[in-house]
């Protein structure tokens, strides 16, 4: 049996390991900048989302349309897979969940949609636990069990330079964020049953990478790990972060990686953010 995996660009995959993936499709989710729509990793990236949040323009995304995946999946059959497993951004924060059951409703059970309730290699790592099923010889089901088992074993930190952006976005409520605005406060954010919430907060980006550090160690436990430090704009932080992790886990961590987060965490977190998401691998 033939099981690909459909995901979108919220998963925020390293450019090496997504092109080293022959049964993975990313789609670029629509950006809009000024009113403009483009589509991550297609005509749009990091680098002009944060040159475009600086100059102060609009960015905002939005979910892939069910006719789009219903497209996708219907090319992938006809190409001859004989399941696809769908893993999107979680469904608390973006509706391309939902347009991915639509789609799938009239495949027959031959696509199966993981909501991944996480944001970033949150994302990503579900899928590749997906993929490497399939690999093995898993059939849909066992493969999309596969990545609901990753995202029990994932969890996402990010660390911000300002709520400003959350409360744009709507993810805050306008008080919180001028209440932290005005004591300079520096949100710790994790990602939990599919939404954002506000773990804690510190006063300075210091202190913010070490606490980012501390809840990825608390988490990962006595595992082995796979790890991903994402960053917009925020590179010499990023690569400071991943250079204590590896460090640290030394011969138990098995891969990490650094790269600028996508284009929906980014325009909803700003210039500055920090993240660490963790995959325990036993």
């Amino acid at each position: 049996m033939t099981v690909v995996v459909v995901t979108d660009s919220t998963s925020a995959l390293p450019e090496p390991l997504r092109a080293s993936q022959g049964r993975l499709t990313v789609l670029g989710i629509p950006v809009l900048i000024g009113g403009t729509e483009h589509r991550e990793g297609e005509d749009v990236g990091g680098e002009e989302i944060l040159r475009a949040m600086r100059e102060g323009q609009t960015v905002t995304t939005s979910g892939l349309p069910p006719e789009e995946l219903r497209a996708t999946y219907q090319r992938l059959l006809d190409e001859g897979a004989d399941g696809i497993v769908s893993v999107h951004l979680s469904g608390r924060l973006s509706g391309t969940v939902a347009a991915a059951e639509a789609a799938a409703s009239g495949f027959g059970g031959r696509v199966a949609v993981v909501d991944s309730l996480g944001a970033g290699m949150g994302v990503g790592y579900p899928a590749l636990a997906a993929v490497e099923a399939a690999e093995k010889g898993a059939d849909v089901l066992a493969a999309a069990a596969a990545a609901l088992e990753a995202i029990g074993r994932t969890t996402t930190y990010f660390y911000l330079d300002t709520l400003e952006y959350l409360r744009r976005g709507g993810r805050i409520s306008a008080a919180r964020a001028i209440v932290g605005t005005a004591l300079s406060v520096k949100p710790i954010l994790g990602v939990e049953d599919g939404s954002i919430d506000v773990v804690e907060k510190v006063r300075t980006p210091t202190r913010g990478l070490q606490r980012l550090a501390s809840l990825a160690v608390a988490d990962a436990g006595g595992s082995e790990v796979a790890m991903t430090v994402h960053h917009l704009g925020a590179e010499r932080r990023a690569e400071a972060l991943a250079g204590w992790l590896e460090e640290h886990f030394a011969e138990r961590l098995q891969r990490m990686d650094v790269t600028e987060v996508g284009a929906a965490v980014g325009a909803h977190c700003g210039p500055g953010l920090v993240g660490v998401i963790t995959r325990r691998i036993s």
